[in-house]
């Protein structure tokens, strides 16, 4: 049976590279978009060109809120027999970048609906559906979670302090849902960019260009979508049965503390 998978804010940058690293793999998607559905519908067609044989679905949800999240499992488990991989990919970065002593509840409340709240439910959603489908066809199924958060789980920046506290939950999460999902054989993973050229960060891509040429990281180039999807696709593939809570840094060295 064709394996599947879930990709939410999968329309462009990082969601778009798993999308396509998980075609090549040879999985059926279903790529979720909040508002750009031409870009969606772009994601679909490359992904169909990459592997002509896959099915593609495109499902529009904003996974902050609760009836969007049921709407779109909803979807998922009336389109698709099984669901063999969640990927919680959708986030926002501040929509104004602003000193911790100034930031308003309004900026902070958005972050976490989006970046957090959204992922932990639909996450509970999910494994609710996996456990099902664990419970009926455990010889053949081995069902994972993969959640993106970033290295802003670990590294303070004041002038974005609610990006850094979701993605801190994101962490957290991981952990919570791989020691409770361990039991039915659901594993659990994290994976963690650091500076990878999106959209999100072509406003700060002059900053970042001087950073990388400094040494902020061992591997001295940006990221691209596709370094965290062949992660993605390694994970998925099941070629880690042993691990789960597990952190995959996607960050040209970044976390590596040097003297």
């Amino acid at each position: 049976m064709a394996r599947t998978a879930l990709i939410t804010g999968a329309s462009r940058g990082i969601g778009k590279g798993i999308a396509l690293a998980l075609a090549r793999a040879g999985f059926d998607l279903i790529l979720n978009y909040r508002a750009n559905a031409e870009a969606a519908e772009t994601a679909k067609k490359e992904c169909q060109a990459l592997s002509p044989n896959i099915r593609v679905a495109t499902f529009q949800a904003d996974i902050a809120e609760a009836e969007e999240r049921k709407r779109l499992v909803d979807f998922a488990r009336g389109e698709f027999p099984r669901l063999d991989l969640l990927v919680n990919n959708a986030g926002v970065a501040p929509e104004l970048r602003t000193d911790l002593l100034e930031e308003t509840e309004e900026s902070f409340d958005r972050l976490q609906r989006i970046n957090l709240k959204g992922p932990y439910f639909l996450t509970q959603l999910v494994s609710k559906w996996m456990i099902e489908l664990r419970q009926r066809e455990s010889k053949d199924y081995h069902p994972s979670i993969i959640t993106i958060s970033s290295v802003s789980a670990y590294t303070a920046s004041v002038n974005r302090g609610s990006y850094c506290v979701s993605k801190a939950g994101l962490s957290m999460l991981t952990s919570l849902y791989a020691a409770r999902l361990a039991e039915y054989g659901i594993n659990v993973y994290e994976i963690r960019p650091g500076v990878i050229a999106t959209d999100m960060t072509s406003a700060v891509s002059a900053k970042y260009d001087k950073l990388i040429s400094e040494g902020l990281t061992p591997i001295a180039r940006w990221g691209t979508p596709d370094d965290v999807g062949k992660a993605i696709a390694t994970i998925a593939e099941g070629s880690f049965p042993f691990s789960t809570g597990e952190v995959f840094n996607v960050d040209g060295g970044f976390h590596l503390r040097r003297l």
